[in-house]
């Protein structure tokens, strides 16, 4: 599968959030517009499964911005790739989760929202010497549990070389671009990051002094179902 061959039914868009500076990578994620075609979970994971999507999102209400997300296995009460890729979509302020209301903003080529850490799934982050040691995993390293591989690439400037591993069986054996795991990242190291992920994704983070966390990054329609 290509970057732009997807086989995906009607109503259905695919997008890359978190691509590179050069339009490139990215998670893909798909959306389905018209949430209400399934409105039963059972129906909407097993579609969510066929795609084999790291994340799938279905919009429930896009006036409203009421979104339901789903790996190829499981439901998830809040997702980054997902939320950011949705705002993009939708053009809204405000996206309406089961975690609660996320503020949303445009600023020039980056899309970001505002999450709390505590909305994310549980992580590892584990941090390793040199972005060198995190290029040499393999995928997915040896062990059980999400993983995020991380080194510095400039201390200083807050720039990060990150791998994500979701180690669950459901056939994602790397993440390309997870916006969950850098909000953690951030709140932890307390500090703004620009994240290099995968084969040359990128996130950027900003905390702020009440606990948030913003995340952006840019989002390209890579399939118009």
């Amino acid at each position: 599968m290509s970057d732009y061959d997807y086989d995906v039914p009607a109503g259905t868009d695919v997008l890359r959030v978190f691509c590179g500076p050069d339009g490139r990578h990215g998670n893909a994620l798909g959306v389905v517009r018209d949430g209400h075609r399934l409105p039963d979970r059972a129906d909407r994971q097993e579609l969510a499964g066929k795609l084999g999507f790291s994340e799938t999102v279905f919009v429930d209400d896009p006036e409203r911005g009421q979104l339901d997300i789903y790996t190829p296995g499981l439901r998830l009460p809040f997702a980054g790739h997902p939320v950011v890729g949705a705002a993009w979509l939708l053009d809204l302020e405000i996206l309406e989760l089961e975690v609660g209301d996320v503020f949303a903003r445009q600023d020039g080529e980056f899309s970001w929202i505002t999450a709390r850490p505590e909305w994310a799934p549980p992580r590892t982050l584990q941090q390793y010497a040199s972005a060198a040691e995190v290029d040499a995993l393999p995928a997915p390293p040896p062990g059980e549990g999400w993983l995020y591989a991380w080194a510095w690439e400039e201390e200083a400037a807050g720039r990060v070389r990150a791998r994500a591993f979701p180690r669950r069986d459901d056939g994602i054996a790397e993440d390309e671009a997870t916006g969950a795991a850098a909000l953690l990242l951030s709140a932890h190291l307390g500090r703004a990051l620009n994240i290099t992920q995968g084969r040359g994704s990128q996130i950027l983070t900003a905390p702020a002094p009440d606990g948030t966390v913003e995340i952006g990054g840019r989002v390209v329609l890579a399939h118009h179902g």
